[in-house]
Parts: structure tokens; C-alpha cells; sequence
């Protein structure tokens, strides 16, 4: 039997945006790509169609690089909430873990992610 924590809720600063996950990260992502590291986040990878995200006011998007996925920021308070992909067919987003409640990180196991060099999982 799991320990998981079942429909779990990430959410920004203000609560504009909110996102239901069907379960809390076992494992999240830390990237050390220059645009990552910028934003200070961790990433918890889900299929798209296991979350709901709710908005009050649309999301600001920004694309880099080879631009194959969004990165969505509330408008509101600014924080960055997760990525989506441009590319059809593609099943998987990733959620900002920094969103959600320290206690479930702390359970998580970090991946160290060399994206910024040799792109492989240290």
C-alpha cells in the first residue's frame, strides 16, 4: 500500500493559479540548465491529462531556446508554475514542486539533472 498523498494542490503565492495533481512527487527534478537555475525551481514531471490547472487571470508564457514547451508564470504574483509542450502528442508537463507544501518535497527524492553540461542525471 502507498504512502502517497492522493489529489494533492500546488498553488502561486496568491492563489490566482492552482493545480490538482493526482498524487504527491515520489521524485522531482533539479535541473542546472541557465534558465532553470534562474528560476530556482524543481520539477515534478505528470501526464497532462492527471492535472487540472485552474487560473483566475491567464498566465504569461515564455518560450526558450528550441522552444518545445511553454513555461507559464502567474500574472499576478509571478511565479513560475509549470511547463507545458508546443508539440502534439507529447503526454507529459512538468509542475514547479516549489509550489507545493515543504513537507511533500522533503518525502521526494531529488534527481540532479546536468543539463547545463552533459545533460545526463548525476
Amino acid at each position: 500500500m502507498s504512502d502517497a498523498i492522493e489529489n494533492v494542490l500546488a498553488t502561486c503565492h496568491c492563489g490566482a493559479v492552482s493545480i490538482r495533481l493526482p498524487k504527491a512527487p515520489t521524485e522531482i527534478t533539479h535541473c542546472n540548465c541557465s534558465l532553470c537555475r534562474r528560476y530556482g525551481v524543481l520539477w515534478a514531471y505528470y501526464a497532462i491529462a492527471d492535472v487540472v490547472i485552474e487560473t483566475k487571470s491567464p498566465t504569461g508564457t515564455y518560450a526558450w531556446g528550441g522552444k518545445n514547451v511553454d513555461f507559464h508564470r502567474c500574472s499576478g504574483c509571478g511565479c513560475v508554475t509549470h511547463w507545458y509542450p508546443r508539440k502534439a502528442g507529447r503526454e507529459n508537463l512538468g509542475i514547479n514542486a516549489r509550489l507545493l507544501e515543504p513537507k511533500l518535497l522533503a518525502a521526494a527524492d531529488i534527481r540532479y539533472k546536468d543539463s547545463a553540461g552533459t545533460g545526463l542525471f548525476n
